[in-house]
């Protein structure tokens, strides 16, 4: 019998990560089926064409958690710790197929590029408020949704459109709770939790606030965007620079 050093086992290891595992299941057929059951099981969170929201934008050829096949494939099955990537239930081949779904719709990073000045598009988040509504790397405000990573989640041509008209996509994070208490006081904000008997409240001026619903002489939920639309407030080229800066925005490979 052939016997193994444990240092020539150690060397057999490592070469055999080395190895790249390639997708068995990367026929059009195949992405065609990834395709339905990203539809169904992944979408929510990337979007319906995979072009980001809660998880990350998938169109960009950029993979921050590793990516070879079989990184996507592990991702997949075994979800990602430290993220809110769960792991499946799908079997080998769906997942395989759900790779090459992934692959269908990537690009390179240089065709994801939104070109314009990323500079001066910082100067114009700042010149316009945006930073007063949006945090990014721990400065700003909370009344929109967070951007640090924005240019990870979502596609430039969200982005485009989301400053264009904020009211075309809407999260439910952001719809906006407006209630009126019996003695007569008044909240607005972003609503956190509900139940049978209270309601808690992100309030904009007064910060968290639990409300009991007895108290209430009336309460409703505005789905619209608070931010406003900056259609024919930018021109192109401003447009243009201010979605560079966004798309700038990017986790750093291995990065939770």
């Amino acid at each position: 019998m052939m016997r193994f050093t444990l240092p020539l086992l150690a060397c057999a290891a490592a070469y055999a990560q080395q190895i790249e595992i390639r997708n068995p299941h990367s026929t059009s057929a195949d992405a065609s089926a990834g395709a339905r059951i990203f539809r169904s099981h992944c979408a929510q969170c990337h979007g319906a064409k995979g072009t980001g929201g809660l998880g990350p934008n998938l169109t960009t050829g950029v993979f921050y958690h590793g990516s070879t096949d079989a990184d996507l494939y592990r991702n997949i099955t075994d979800g990602i710790g430290g993220t809110a990537m769960p792991g499946s239930f799908f079997d080998g081949t769906q997942a395989w197929q759900i790779v090459a779904y992934v692959r269908s719709i990537s690009q390179t990073p240089a065709a994801a590029a939104p070109g314009g000045n990323s500079r001066h598009g910082e100067a114009l988040f700042r010149e316009k408020g945006c930073i007063g509504c949006h945090l990014v790397r721990g400065e700003g405000g909370f009344r929109g949704p967070e951007l640090t990573y924005i240019g990870s989640q979502r596609s430039v041509e969200f982005l485009r459109d989301a400053i264009l008209d904020p009211n075309a996509n809407v999260s439910q994070a952001f719809w906006v709770a407006k209630v009126s208490l019996k003695n007569g006081a008044s909240h607005s904000g972003f609503l956190m939790n509900e139940d049978t008997h209270m309601v808690q409240l992100l309030d904009f001026s007064k910060g968290l606030r639990s409300l009991p619903r007895d108290q209430f002489a009336s309460f409703e939920i505005d789905k619209k965007s608070i931010m406003p639309q900056y259609k024919g407030k930018l021109n192109d080229q401003e447009l243009t620079d201010l979605v560079s800066y966004l798309s700038m925005l990017r986790r750093q490979r291995g990065s939770e």
